[in-house]
């Protein structure tokens, strides 16, 4: 802007040069314009550096909100991945076929209790019901 106000100073040194009567109608014109043109500059000056005054200020606040978000936001997903990782472990059972000795996992909370569930590998039954169990039948 500091070229707007130097452009309107050599425009006040061209009307001083030209030794303008401000008596007549012309001269108070261009000394009336010259001075508007004065106030015009340096409120344009003004209002930049309050523009780049609102411009740091809004990065400083996009800055802070990316932070917030990356505490606020980083702490959720940590929670709910350890969450999940807890609750993963504690809802897993690992069993041995007593067949073929494959390894397997099962989901505590799906488990059927009255399903009857056969090795993936040797497609014998998991759990072999035992004498007793017929029994209670």
């Amino acid at each position: 802007m500091s070229n707007l106000s130097d452009r309107v100073s050599y425009l006040k040194g061209l009307a001083e040069g030209l030794k303008l009567d401000t008596e007549k109608n012309e001269g108070k014109l261009i000394e009336k314009i010259l001075e508007l043109l004065d106030d015009m500059s340096k409120e344009l000056a003004s209002l930049r550096e309050d523009q780049d005054d609102l411009s740091s200020y809004v990065e400083a606040i996009d800055n802070d909100l990316g932070d917030l978000e990356d505490v606020v936001l980083g702490d959720e997903n940590e929670d709910e991945d350890a969450e999940d990782g807890e609750d993963e472990d504690d809802n897993l059972v690992e069993y041995t076929c007593p067949h073929c000795g494959e390894e397997m996992t099962f989901e505590v909370d799906s488990f059927d209790f009255d399903e009857d569930y056969l090795c993936p590998n040797c497609h014998q039954p998991l759990f072999p019901e035992t004498p007793d169990e017929d029994d209670e039948k």
